[in-house]
């Protein structure tokens, strides 16, 4: 089932790993989850040191050979940073990949006499560790150690934009963005078809939500025309649209920031489009959910696994229709056909080397999110929205030929 060493090594080499944009590092080395890139970038230095050619001398035959081995080792650790909403996703996947748990673990992976993960008999119950697994259908030797993968993965956080120009430029493997591509570097379809593979690793049904205050206080749902007024400083008290006497403060997402794009795309009708009320702006959806949470009278859009009781979503109504933030209701904000639906990316580039534009690593990892297990586990388990079964094959389609 493996390939030949040399050219996995070939395959994979194509982009440079630099520290200075990698982004949780040593993080995604020892399987955790929760940072933030600047809290886990190791130092330029040490990886200079370990990059470093040997000082000794050798004839040119000695050192043709030494480049040969070199290229034939271990594969490059696999690199992603971009988007906060898509980050809890491919955070936790990258942790559960770089622990290879065991098959008889139950819980991250396997199953035993207490538990089995989503999904087990569907992969056909494999005797193999996590990694191991995924990583071997794309021709990886198994490494049958824990937390020692065929490869290592690195998520790094910040926005969709900057995910999307850093694999753009070759600083990373993987560009998470919940925006297109198109919108974020400001090219034609033509063009991201032609220099990069989107893969869609689920969905976010992206609500609009208020501060418990206003929550309490009646607004728990609004139109869009409503929401486009509130955003375009048209509406901007709460008693305007049947809530308490109180200033409406206006949330919004970092422009640059997926979620920020997806917004105006689908809200507004343009990437481009105004937003004269918005009151203050953040760059990730946690520091969006903190602001809501502490000011009385906010409003924001964000990604559906940053909500709670503090943040509360809200209906809106689209032409007639409701759409509520309860998967009981008729129509709900986790349906397709909502129109604040975004598809959550994963961008590859196209090369000479990989005119598939998608490498093996690449494959291997994303793989792992196309499976009943990695829909439950890192999609829906994160309050997103699980592709269905059409969408997963036509994404498994985008895939190179498994070994």
């Amino acid at each position: 089932m493996a390939q030949d060493s040399k050219k996995l090594a070939g395959s994979v080499s194509r982009r440079q790993f630099l520290v200075a944009s990698s982004a949780a590092g040593v993080a995604g080395l020892a399987g955790c989850s929760g940072q933030s890139s600047s809290e886990t970038d190791a130092p330029a230095t040490e990886e200079a040191e370990t990059d470093a050619p040997e000082t000794t001398t050798s004839t040119p035959e000695e050192t043709s050979e030494s480049s040969e081995s070199s290229e034939s080792s271990a594969p490059q650790m696999l690199t992603a940073e971009g988007s906060s909403t898509v980050y809890p996703i491919a955070n936790k996947g990258s942790s559960y990949w770089n622990s290879n748990a065991p098959p008889s673990d139950g819980e991250y992976w396997g199953s035993n006499d207490e538990s089995t993960v989503p999904g087990w008999d569907e992969l056909g119950a494999p005797d193999m560790r996590l990694a191991d697994y995924f990583a071997s259908l794309y021709g990886f030797e198994p490494t049958e150690t824990q937390a020692n993968p065929a490869f290592a993965t690195s998520i790094g956080l910040s926005h969709s934009g900057t995910g999307c120009k850093s694999v753009r430029d070759g600083l990373v493997d993987i560009g998470n963005s919940s925006g297109p591509i198109t919108a974020e570097l400001g090219i034609s379809e033509s063009e991201a078809e032609e220099n990069y593979v989107d893969h869609v690793l689920g969905r976010d049904g992206q609500p609009v939500v208020v501060s418990k205050d206003v929550y309490d206080a009646g607004v728990t749902e609004l139109t869009g025309e409503e929401v486009r007024q509130i955003y375009q400083d048209e509406i901007t008290n709460w008693s305007e649209v049947g809530g308490h006497d109180q200033e409406i403060y206006v949330v919004g997402r970092a422009e640059g920031s997926g979620t920020d794009t997806s917004f105006r795309l689908n809200m507004l009708g343009s990437a481009d489009a105004s937003m004269e009320g918005v009151d203050t702006r953040k760059g990730q959806n946690q520091q969006v959910a903190t602001v809501v949470q502490q000011n009385d009278g906010a409003i924001a859009y964000m990604a559906l696994a940053f909500t709670g009781p503090e943040v509360q979503p809200i209906g809106i109504e689209f032409e007639g229709t409701l759409y509520a933030p309860d998967k009981s209701a008729e129509h709900t904000i986790f349906d397709s056909d909502y129109p604040l639906n975004r598809d959550l990316h994963q961008y590859t580039t196209v090369t000479e080397d990989t005119p598939s534009g998608t490498d093996m690593r690449e494959a291997a990892f994303m793989n792992m999110f196309l499976t009943t297990f990695g829909q439950k586990l890192f999609v829906e388990d994160n309050n997103y929205i699980p592709l269905p079964d059409k969408d997963l094959q036509a994404e498994k389609d985008k895939l190179p030929s498994q070994a």
